[in-house]
């Protein structure tokens, strides 16, 4: 994990392309239902084509922000966790960013594919890797839950790879792919009743119709 001394200036004044900021629930994982401010950082060379914000790949739709203006976004919501998303948000240097969230009192959760370098402070990790662009070794141990989408009965068999992995310790997530749900859905549950160490993650904020 990358980790650097800043100063107190540095830290302020470092900008990060924000595409938004919004609170709502966490929808997903071991965190389903709780309140949650999110920070969605603009770039992604991942290129999921399943991603339901395929306007956060391209770095340059996102306004560049300091981060005493994102800390100051944040605090305008009661929520005491924050989620940074993307995108990627490992495609940029968080640590300035989590070290300022810290000092504010946040608790910080990250969503990442793990493709890029680790960098930053977190309370959490939801690691959701990608067939076509295999998360860097060094994150696995990091991870507190890892959530593998599943498209096809194929995932399933990646889902079984990925675990091992991970820590002992990881929290194991199997979500539907929300356009093949339906059809996925029995499945996943067949599996989980093979192998109930797996916990089913459904996208939650879309059934509420909320963020």
């Amino acid at each position: 994990m990358r980790t650097f001394s800043l100063s107190r200036k540095k830290i302020e004044q470092r900008t990060y392309p924000i595409l938004e900021i919004f609170s709502s629930f966490q929808g997903e994982g071991a965190w389903t239902l709780h309140p949650a401010t999110f920070i969605r950082l603009a770039g992604c060379s991942v290129g999921c084509f399943w991603c339901d914000t395929k306007e956060s790949w391209d770095v340059s739709a996102g306004t560049l922000l300091t981060v005493k203006q994102i800390v100051e976004k944040v605090a305008h919501y009661n929520n005491r966790i924050v989620v940074i998303t993307g995108g990627e948000p490992l495609e940029h240097d968080l640590t300035a960013l989590t070290v300022a969230l810290k000092e504010s009192g946040f608790k910080i959760h990250l969503e990442t594919s793990g493709s890029a370098p680790l960098s930053g402070q977190f309370d959490w990790i939801t690691l959701s890797p990608k067939k076509f662009k295999e998360p860097l070794r060094e994150i696995y141990k990091h991870a507190s839950e890892l959530k593998i989408i599943v498209h096809n009965k194929h995932d399933l068999e990646y889902a079984l790879e990925q675990a091992k992995q991970v820590s002992p310790s990881c929290m194991l997530f199997l979500q539907p792919q929300w356009t093949v749900r339906k059809k996925v859905l029995p499945l996943i549950v067949d599996f989980i009743h093979k192998h109930p160490e797996w916990i089913l993650s459904l996208q939650t904020h879309k059934y509420l119709g909320v963020p």
